[in-house]
């Protein structure tokens, strides 16, 4: 066989056999009377229903597109990248501004149990009236971890206190406080490294998706595959049987004009029904297949699909170019969705330990505030020296209100301002220490295991690469083979028709045929899975790869991606 490219058609293979089964009359009469079925499955099969299905002719293009649209494993995993933006939202919401309000009323009335409390000489009792509103915004600042709280509170208060110069009094405050970490805290905390996390695990999320659809797609080319050889060995199995039929009807014949013993008879009869079984089998097949491929392809048991007979028109080639093995490693290296998942939960370890390093860090807050308050109200004026003209308010008052607290505070008239230096440290060796130093040992473990992961993956394409080129092998020897078989069975029925051989040994050469003919289908088949084996290695894992995620000692840690292992429909022989 050349080694340029090669075209396996099984339909062409499959009609120039039955032509040569079909030039004798009463072979089609006994395969068209056993099999039941039209050859080669084309036609009508009846539903569950009992009704006949339509035939659907079917592409392997048609069927990679339907699954991309109905596959039901893509439609489910297109959801995640969505649930993780939401991740994503909730981790930067800590980063949002927020604003805060109250209303507070009061009113107190308190004995007066000497002239110093402010009752009066008549010693009545006092009677204090207080209400507050306050409203502040405040914000977790991501750059450097500081945060500023802007706060703006008003009171009234009113009460029957002779000692009140303001009476009521309004009074108004604005204050602005930025908390600033040098150390802890300052390069990430806790807050920044979950939302570097839950960014990666988005991308995470990207990669997983890609690999179901990587995945799915292979499980679909295979199931076309496995559909097409499922037809083709049932059409070798009702070839099988026909020539089988036409040998009992043969020796029927023979017996009839005296020429065979009776004994030949039964024995081509036991070779018949022994095909009848594998015919059987095979037609099995062929609808398991069928299944198989439906449920990859359809979205639902309501699609018209689910109930017609799939029809595969597309015939498997051999590709002759040769395969550049280093080129396909470098790409699979690149593209890999384990490798690439291992990489992404790499970075998450990455940003964790940088967190554990951090939270090591003495704790060394910067604390500035600075705050303007404002007063008003009636202000009440003294008339005279005594007790009485003093704090009776006899003297006049002069008018103000709320009004006159804004405006002091617009012209700083009673500003304050503080600096504070915060700083603790743990004396000894912390927890946050020991946390540390073990994620590290951890995050090493990790880079060794992706360097394993790397080789894994080199490993693989190779193998792929190797079978391709032992399956082509396979498939020169199949096809010799196959065309020994027939001509040692053109022989075998031309030496038995003069005499010179027995009905055993043309028996053996239909079953020698047979199997041959599955044998190279077989090879055939192999060959198109190795192909869809090669390209799915270079692109995505049959199982979940990846690394073990690095958590703190403080319980808190990053959510790990999900890595549930997937697999390959119909790739088990």
């Amino acid at each position: 066989m050349s080694t340029h490219l090669r075209v396996f058609a099984f339909g062409p293979l499959m009609a120039g056999l039955l032509l040569a089964a079909a030039a004798r009359t009463t072979h089609a009469q006994t395969f068209d009377a056993v099999a039941g079925e039209r050859v080669a499955g084309i036609g009508w099969q009846a539903t569950p229903s009992g009704q006949p299905a339509r035939r659907f002719d079917l592409t392997l293009d048609d069927a990679v597109q339907r699954a991309l649209e109905r596959n039901l494993d893509i439609a489910v995993q297109r959801i995640d990248p969505l649930v993780q933006d939401m991740v994503v939202a909730t981790a930067g919401a800590a980063f949002l501004p927020f604003a805060s309000s109250g209303f507070f009323l009061n009113q107190a009335t308190l004995p007066n149990r000497s002239i110093f409390d402010g009752g009066g000489l008549r010693g009545q009792p006092i009677v204090n009236d207080r209400g507050s509103y306050d409203l502040g915004i405040g914000q977790q600042v991501k750059w450097g971890g500081g945060r500023y709280d802007v706060t703006w509170d008003s009171s009234r208060w009113e009460s029957t206190n002779i000692f009140s110069t303001f009476n009521p009094s309004f009074g108004a405050n604005m204050t602005l406080q930025y908390t600033q970490p040098l150390l802890r805290g300052f390069r990430t905390d806790s807050r920044r490294t979950q939302l570097v996390v839950s960014r990666i695990n988005r991308n995470i999320s990207d990669i997983d998706l890609e690999e179901t659809v990587v995945n799915t797609l292979a499980s679909v080319r295979l199931a076309y595959w496995d559909l097409v050889y499922a037809r083709a060995a049932v059409g070798v199995q009702r070839q099988a049987l026909a020539l089988a039929e036409q040998l009992v009807a043969d020796n029927r014949a023979r017996v009839d004009v005296g020429t065979m013993a009776p004994i030949d008879v039964v024995q081509a009869q036991s070779e018949a029904a022994a095909r009848r079984q594998l015919l059987a089998l095979a037609v099995e097949t062929q609808r398991t297949s069928e299944l198989a491929l439906k449920e990859l392809i359809v979205g639902g048991t309501s699609e018209e699909l689910w109930e017609a007979e799939i029809h595969p028109t597309d015939q498997p080639r051999m590709e002759a170019a040769p395969i550049d093995l280093q080129e396909a490693i470098r790409g699979a290296l690149d593209r890999r969705t384990d490798i690439s998942r291992a990489r992404r939960q790499l970075d998450v370890n990455e940003a964790t330990v940088d967190n554990l390093r951090n939270s090591t860090l003495p704790a060394l807050d910067l604390v500035g505030s600075y705050q303007l308050t404002g007063q008003g109200g009636p202000r009440l004026l003294p008339a005279g020296n005594s007790f009485e003209d003093i704090f009776g308010g006899a003297g006049g008052v002069i008018p103000g209100g709320y009004r006159d607290a804004l405006h002091s505070i617009a012209n700083a008239d009673y500003p304050i301002w503080s600096v504070q230096l915060r700083m603790t440290y743990p004396l000894g060796r912390s927890a946050d220490r020991t946390a540390y130093e073990r994620a590290r040992l951890e995050l090493q473990q990790n880079r060794a295991q992706i360097r394993r992961i790397e080789l894994r993956i080199a490993s693989e394409v190779t193998n792929a690469a190797l079978r391709i080129e032992s399956i082509r092998e396979r498939i020169e020897a199949a096809t010799a083979s196959r065309e020994l078989a027939e001509e040692q069975l053109q022989a075998e029925e031309s030496k038995f028709e003069v005499g010179l051989s027995t009905n055993f040994f043309v028996l053996q050469s239909q079953r020698d045929l047979a199997t041959a003919q599955d044998a190279e289908l077989r090879a055939t088949l192999d060959y198109q899975r190795a192909r869809i084996e090669f390209e799915r290695t270079q692109r995505a894992s049959l199982g979940a790869a990846g690394i073990a995620v690095v958590s703190g000692a403080t319980g808190w840690g990053p959510a790990s991606p999900t890595t549930a292992s997937r697999s390959l429909g119909g790739w088990s022989r």
